[in-house]
């Protein structure tokens, strides 16, 4: 590859990149946006950072850390930033691989602990306006009521909940939706996956590059 091979590289690595800044930019105005709001609240107690706000603001400044190392590594052809670049990718895919397999080894534990989790949140919904404000979303959003049935609710469902009184339990709605959907989560998953492995690749074949071009310049 020549010096128009180089460039081309370059470009393609930095709007590549740039497309995920942006991305990143929105998720983290979402996530600023939840957090503001309060929307979605707080389901589980035991871990009141795991909101929908605080998940969508670390996703998003993790996405503008990455890209922002992308975009500046490939337009100044900077070795140390594409290198850093290339690590902070494998660990988030080791990391997504490592999460994948813990989930599907300790489905049935999770299981517990989110039906566990979801009855504690529920002896606080009159008490706690987070948690009321939480449930009112899921169970407008889903048409579910309770984390089984309306039957979780000792003093009767609340108004959010649909009147139907055959009416699905939120975790069974969620579980039903997850599996439905499986196949084209499946699909993003890999997506995401086969691009993480793309930026490395291209951040390796454009340090590779400039090395040679140097070698080539004298420098």
């Amino acid at each position: 590859m020549g010096m128009s091979s180089l460039k081309m590289l370059k470009y393609v690595l930095f709007f590549f990149n740039l497309f995920f800044w942006v991305s990143g930019c929105c998720i983290l105005g979402f996530g600023i946006y939840f957090l503001v709001h309060n929307t979605f609240g707080v389901l589980f107690h035991k871990l009141p950072f795991l909101t929908l706000g605080n998940v969508l603001v670390v996703v998003g400044s993790v996405i503008m850390v990455v890209a922002f190392l992308g975009c500046m590594g490939s337009i100044k052809e900077n070795k140390c930033l594409l290198m850093s670049f290339f690590i902070l990718l494998l660990i988030i895919l080791l990391a997504e691989v490592t999460l994948a397999i813990l989930l599907f080894v300790y489905e049935q534990k999770l299981n517990s602990y989110v039906v566990e989790g979801l009855t504690d949140s529920i002896q606080r919904y009159h008490t706690d306006n987070s948690t009321k404000e939480a449930w009112d979303t899921i169970q407008s959003l889903l048409h579910c009521c309770g984390v089984n049935d309306t039957k979780n609710w000792i003093n009767g469902p609340p108004p959010s909940c649909p009147s139907d009184p055959q009416v699905q339990g939120c975790h069974m709605k969620a579980q039903e939706w997850f599996y439905s959907n499986f196949l084209y989560i499946g699909i993003i998953t890999i997506c995401v996956c086969v691009i993480q492995v793309l930026g490395m690749s291209f951040a390796l074949t454009l340090n590779c590059q400039i090395d040679k071009t140097s070698q080539a310049l004298g420098l």
